[in-house]
């Protein structure tokens, strides 16, 4: 699945890195702790976490991660979405929680 068309079956909003929504979705992954994604994370990956630092997109565009989905409407800093926009990453912002969005995910077939 792409991750534009997951991204409108959960009415995501997109915060930065349109360019970056034509990726292939094939996975997810929920951590707030960088060195640990970096370890763990996974080519394909939707990375759910509440970190909203420019590092994020380092770590993401590092491990080819399919996007990053910032649950509970957490603000993203706006650096970060630059960054985002210069590297192609997607940022999306959810109101539900992580483990929310990771089951919704999980129904459109996504593991």
């Amino acid at each position: 699945m792409l991750v534009k068309d997951a991204g409108e079956k959960m009415g995501l909003k997109l915060l930065a890195g349109k360019t970056g929504t034509d990726r292939e979705l094939t996975g997810v992954y929920i951590c707030d702790l960088l060195s640990w994604v970096m370890a763990h994370g996974n080519k394909g990956d939707a990375w759910i976490t509440v970190q909203t630092h420019s590092n994020i997109i380092a770590v993401a565009a590092l491990l080819e991660l399919s996007c990053i989905i910032v649950p509970e409407e957490v603000e993203v800093e706006e650096d970060t979405l630059q960054k985002a926009e210069d590297e192609g990453v997607a940022v999306y912002q959810s109101s539900i929680s992580a483990y929310g969005i990771a089951k919704e995910l999980y129904k459109m077939g996504i593991e």
